[in-house]
């Protein structure tokens, strides 16, 4: 009788629901007085998400080192360019000057186009991500030239879902951790990460959080303003 092959069980993937962020929400209150305080001051925020693929990842590229409201206005721009049909094949055909309008740098134009050619020609799929664990899925965003450590954790929070995303990289979080918090300087992404400890594995859902505080402290809604 020959022995039962191994099977190894690898851990089911969990993705952010509504019910599910209700639920870390209510626990990250429980564990954390400070932001049991910003739910208590401004409301519960929505889950708010983005698509999968590549429009997303375009409007996140977009997003790098910009206001909220540029990145936005640029990005609808880039919608009616292409007819609210934003995809690789349609993105390429946009020449630079085009590009340079909707509001495009050159390196931005660089990387995007990059993107656009690796996922038009069968070299890159973003649906691949959907299987892998965080830090494996992180891996092969930032190979793409362009994406870093932001740009990939923004698209594993927003796009994918991911409960536990943490972007240290990211200032309006750094600030919104110092608010809240009451820190005297804006803590730097290596004390970002050590702070992080308390509220894993419901990070994204603290991030998210300290957004809403950041967000509704000046007067904007994080319901509808897409991070």
């Amino acid at each position: 009788m020959s022995a039962s092959p191994v099977i190894e069980l690898q851990a089911p993937r969990v993705f952010l629901t509504d019910e599910f962020f209700a639920d870390a929400v209510g626990e990250l209150t429980q564990r954390d007085d400070d932001l049991a305080a910003v739910v208590a001051k401004y409301g519960r925020p929505q889950l708010w998400v983005r698509d999968p693929g590549f429009p997303s990842l375009v409007y996140i590229i977009l997003e790098q080192q910009v206001s909220l409201a540029s990145a936005r206005a640029a990005y609808q721009r880039l919608l009616a360019a292409t007819k609210r049909q934003l995809t690789p094949a349609r993105f390429l055909r946009l020449s630079d000057a085009e590009l340079k309008a909707i509001g495009f740098s050159r390196q931005k134009t660089l990387y995007t186009r990059l993107l656009a050619e690796a996922l038009d020609r069968g070299h890159f799929d973003l649906r691949n991500l959907h299987d892998l664990h965080d830090d494996s899925a992180r891996k092969m965003l930032i190979a793409l030239k362009g994406v870093g450590n932001w740009t990939a954790d923004i698209y594993l929070l927003s796009a994918l879902r991911r409960p536990d995303i943490w972007p240290v990289g990211d200032l309006a979080l750094a600030t919104a951790v110092q608010e809240v918090k009451r820190l005297g300087i804006r803590p730097s992404p290596e004390k970002l990460e050590k702070m992080s400890t308390p509220w894993r594995p419901y990070r994204a859902v603290a991030a998210r959080l300290f957004w809403h505080a950041y967000l509704s402290k000046r007067g904007q809604n994080s319901a509808t303003i897409s991070l």
